[in-house]
């Protein structure tokens, strides 16, 4: 995103009322209307494996989509899709794939309402990719440069799941570790739920995939000039998760989740929407930090980690060598 930014004029990086490329959130608006906000996203999955313990690319696509909607404030309505297979790419796994992502829909009520296919020579694709397209509406969408000293940060569940699972399978390994499985899931009926509840209290918010925690937080923190502080005994990991991970050299909180969000919330609030994400269901859910003025320039934009034992480190984004994970 960051590469298309300035070569496109200033006047052409919205459209008047909503946000865009100004923003640089994963989904952007368009004002239909007095009240309301047509919320569009895009992206594109390329996975491998295709398939995997929790999900498949098809499942992955939909929620992902889904997501993106679902932690701009808005209502998924509509889905679009195109998908590119390699030549030779088996019609029953590719009918298996389609039926994943239609019925992730289905739970959430999203229409698909359109697409397109192509097929690439073989060797020129591996196997599929599938992009993806979703329309929602809000009344009052969530841009992520709204923060504001004083902010809490909850996480609503375990993190790493996905990025960990895909690293396994990439690796020949799930026979050898037990209880890894994606997280793929949809927020609708959930952190939606939430967030439309307390809209008003919500400063930004963001689903932790490719880059985990560690990148969504330093984008907030760069973003809005702030400094946020995490607590990492309050971050909800799985032990499995965790002891593979650091067994693989890999920090979980650079590894993607694709059924968790971020919330950065208005303090006098906090407790009380954590109870509400507990009571809707999201059980994980924990206060893991907060946003603060910088205490000097060089914590400007920057991500410090309280560690167990009370010390403290910059949390970084890590460049993970894991291809195809989302």
């Amino acid at each position: 995103k960051e590469l298309v930014v300035d070569k496109v004029p200033e006047n052409l990086r919205r459209v008047a009322g909503g946000y865009g490329l100004d923003v640089l959130d994963d989904a952007a608006t368009l004002r239909i209307g007095d009240e309301l906000h047509l919320v569009v996203t895009t992206d594109s999955y390329t996975v491998s494996p295709y398939r995997f313990p929790g999900g498949d690319i098809g499942s992955l696509v939909a929620h992902g989509v889904i997501n993106d909607l679902v932690v701009s404030g808005a209502r998924p309505v509509a889905f679009m899709d195109t998908i590119v297979v390699e030549e030779g790419f088996p019609e029953h796994e590719l009918s298996d794939v389609i039926n994943s992502l239609i019925n992730a829909l289905i739970e959430d009520n999203v229409s698909l309402i359109g697409g397109d296919f192509k097929v690439m020579p073989k060797g020129a694709l591996d196997k599929i990719l599938i992009t993806g397209v979703g329309l929602g509406i809000s009344r009052k969408p969530i841009p992520d440069n709204e923060l504001r000293a004083g902010d809490k940060v909850i996480v609503t569940g375990y993190v790493a799941e996905h990025g960990a699972t895909i690293l396994a399978a990439q690796l020949g390994l799930l026979d050898n570790v037990k209880g890894l499985k994606s997280d793929t899931r949809s927020l609708a009926k959930t952190v939606l739920k939430v967030i439309e509840e307390f809209r008003d209290y919500v400063h930004a918010a963001r689903d932790p995939t490719r880059g985990g925690l560690a990148s969504v937080l330093n984008e907030w923190a760069r973003a809005n000039n702030v400094t946020i502080t995490i607590r990492k005994d309050r971050i909800p990991v799985r032990d499995e998760v965790r002891d593979f991970l650091e067994a693989m050299g890999v920090d979980y909180l650079s590894m993607a989740s694709e059924g968790i969000a971020l919330l950065a919330v208005d303090s006098g609030k906090a407790n009380e929407i954590l109870e509400r994400l507990r009571e809707v269901g999201e059980v994980n859910s924990e206060i893991i930090g907060e946003v603060v003025e910088p205490a000097n320039n060089f914590l400007r934009g920057r991500v410090v980690g309280i560690t167990e034992v009370g010390g403290k480190v910059l949390i970084e984004p890590k460049s993970i060598n894991l291809p195809r994970i989302c």
